[in-house]
């Protein structure tokens, strides 16, 4: 191989290894977007305007129309707090 040949093509892979180097710290490196704020998010509210738990909280639903489709697993998880897992 030709000493010229020889420097381009050193050349080339120093500069994809460079040019590698900088897009992997871009993408791996931690950014300010996706840092958790400090401020609370409002409550949510229904239809008539009466607040409702924050979103994440479990709160069984007590609906005479659902509890008649339940089935008594998963009563008695909504019964111990639990978020249920049972159909």
């Amino acid at each position: 191989m030709k000493p010229m040949r020889k420097a381009v093509v050193a050349a080339a892979l120093v500069a994809s290894t460079l040019t590698g180097g900088a897009i992997g710290a871009a993408v791996f490196a931690g950014s300010s977007a996706g840092a958790q704020t400090s401020s609370t998010p409002a409550p949510a509210t229904t239809d008539n305007g009466s607040a409702t738990v924050a979103p994440g909280t479990f709160h069984s639903n007590e609906d005479p129309a659902h509890e008649a489709t339940e089935s008594p697993a998963r009563e008695a998880q909504e019964d111990a707090g639990q978020r249920p897992t049972v159909p």
